[in-house]
């Protein structure tokens, strides 16, 4: 199979951006962009604050990288979202250089293509959350350390470290452990034993320690030195334990106070969807290699690597481990399933390998490609009607979609099909089905009416609505508070509500006036009731935007 043109990344990369006009969901993304928001405010980068209150969850890199975007691009979709898509192409390109240095140029860019085109890559540059930064750091950090394993320049190794570094500054000792992971597999199974203890881990480990110290500095000021301070209803929690050992490891172990009892195959049954179209060669592909190394009782022979195929494994156990999971969890080690699928693919068109399973999974790719595409169709005429224009251009990439299908000189099909197909179906979604959906996301709705018209966040008060409503705060670009009564209302100018509490204030004589009304869902817990149109009704709730006399 040519090299195709890295053009093609381009197109992909104008998509993604297109995502930027898309307002952030609630809860995680918008709580995240409300953070940077106020940390730019402030000024205060060592300490981090969610509307005020001590913040103990995630690493600050994120906020660092969306505050410093915002101070240049302003406090807005775009200023939040550019660092993590920039990010979101790094990884690509790590991607793209990795498998390139195990397995030839050819399988570097399918790869690159692969991760580019899943449907969690899309959801990561949309949706902005911490794995999206975390997800390029340890791609990074692999490809790099993999390019110092060759040449053993010392460069490559501190740049992995420094990458490492990163990614536990986003989302803790993940970025480290899955990195250990891919290098101790395969150096495991090749029994490169020196490779174990080597002089250079040295001064990786002094960056990596170094540039750990500012939030460390952060954490200790913020948490350690005030033991008084109450975090997840306990006295003495100590922000460094936090971030070193419970939020990661004390999921396994039992410590942490998040649990959610889902099994380890939760992670997989979610990857039948982030990771479409892939997922369906995954799985065969992980199986062969399986296979092969039992045969070989387990040894590599030269010219094979278990990197990426440990590195997944390995990583999905430690993950699925995990007394608290959500689907996002898995989007680390994308990239390790990317290179494994291009080497299958690789396998498949031009080694001519496994023939009878190629007969079996180009058409199964094809339906399934083809249902995709449908469903974006009924999408535009049935969920959120688009009118004729979006219907003529659905039709027009599904007939080049076809022609593709049909073009009997194009070698690969199976690739191209499958990636052009999600394209096309994350067109739509992002240009026209997400902008619809959020239509029903009050907080974002209601937060940029308030900036528009200059209201005071201040003077508005959130009075019985059952929503998490985080992007009032960052679209408003201050903090809303929430009210339990309607007593000792004397800061209060607004109210925020629903029927039940216009109807409190009827009856207890408020005077007022509506400024802003609609209807609202929690657009983050779709249902098919909500997604039909003759249902939907029953799903969505009015909320009101008042005035006081």
């Amino acid at each position: 199979m040519p090299k195709f043109p890295f053009w093609v990344f381009i197109l992909i990369a104008i998509l993604y951006f297109t995502a930027v006009r898309v307002d952030t969901m609630d809860i995680d993304a918008s709580q995240y962009a409300e953070i940077s928001r106020e940390m730019l405010k402030s000024g205060d980068y060592l300490h981090v604050f969610d509307r005020g209150n001590d913040y103990l969850d995630k690493p600050p890199f994120l906020f660092w990288a969306s505050a410093a975007s915002m101070k240049v691009f302003g406090v807005n979709n775009f200023g939040y979202k550019f660092p993590s898509v920039l990010f979101a192409l790094l990884a690509i390109w790590a991607t793209y250089k990795l498998a390139k240095n195990l397995y030839g140029e050819v399988t570097g860019r399918i790869a690159a293509l692969a991760l580019a085109t899943c449907q969690g890559m899309f959801l990561m540059t949309n949706d902005i959350r911490c794995d999206t930064i975390l997800m390029s750091c340890v791609i990074t950090a692999i490809w790099l350390i993999h390019e110092w394993t060759i040449n053993r320049k010392l460069l490559f190794l501190l740049a992995g470290c420094a990458a490492i570094a990163l990614g536990m500054m986003t989302k803790g000792p993940i970025a480290l452990m899955v990195p250990v992971f891919c290098f101790a597999s395969d150096w495991l199974l090749k029994r490169q034993w020196r490779n174990f203890i080597q002089p250079a881990f040295i001064p990786g480990i002094i960056v990596i320690g170094l540039l750990l110290i500012p939030m460390s500095i952060g954490l200790y000021q913020q948490f350690d030195l005030h033991p008084e301070k109450i975090v997840n209803g306990k006295h003495g929690v100590s922000g460094l334990r936090f971030f070193y050992w419970t939020q990661s490891f004390g999921r396994i172990t039992g410590e942490s106070p998040w649990k959610n009892d889902v099994d380890i195959s939760f992670l997989f049954v979610n990857m039948l969807w982030s990771f479409l179209p892939w997922i369906f060669l995954l799985i065969p592909a992980l199986i062969l290699n399986c296979i092969m190394l039992v045969r070989q009782k387990f040894r590599l022979l030269a010219g094979q690597e278990w990197l990426s195929t440990g590195g997944f494994l390995l990583t999905y156990l430690a993950l699925g481990s995990s007394a608290y999971q959500l689907p996002h969890y898995i989007f680390v080690a994308f990239p390790l399933a990317a290179i494994i699928i291009a080497r299958f693919l690789y396998q498949l068109i031009e080694e001519k390998k496994y023939r009878r399973l190629y007969n079996v999974m180009m058409p199964f790719q094809i339906v399934i490609i083809f249902a995709i595409l449908l469903a974006a169709l009924l999408l535009i005429v049935y969920v959120f009607p688009a009118g004729l224009l979006a219907i003529a251009v659905w039709l027009a990439c599904f007939i080049f979609w076809l022609f593709l299908a049909f073009l009997k000189s194009l070698k690969g099909k199976i690739l191209w099909l499958s990636a052009t197909g999600m394209v096309i179906v994350n067109i739509f979604l992002t240009n026209y089905v997400y902008p619809e959906l959020l239509h029903y996301q009050v907080g974002s709705e209601v937060g940029k009416y308030i900036h528009l018209h200059s209201i005071e966040p201040g003077d508005i008060g959130i009075y019985k609505m059952d929503d998490a409503l985080m992007s009032i705060n960052f679209y408003s670009q201050g903090s809303v508070a929430h009210i339990d009564t309607l007593t000792n209302l004397r800061n209060i100018k607004y109210i925020l509500t629903t029927d039940k509490g216009i109807n409190d204030l009827k009856q207890k004589g408020f005077g007022f006036q509506i400024e802003k009304q609609g209807l609202f869902f929690k657009v983050s817990e779709l249902t098919p009731e909500f997604l039909n149109p003759k249902t939907r009704s029953t799903t969505t709730r009015n909320y009101y935007l008042a005035k006081f006399k």
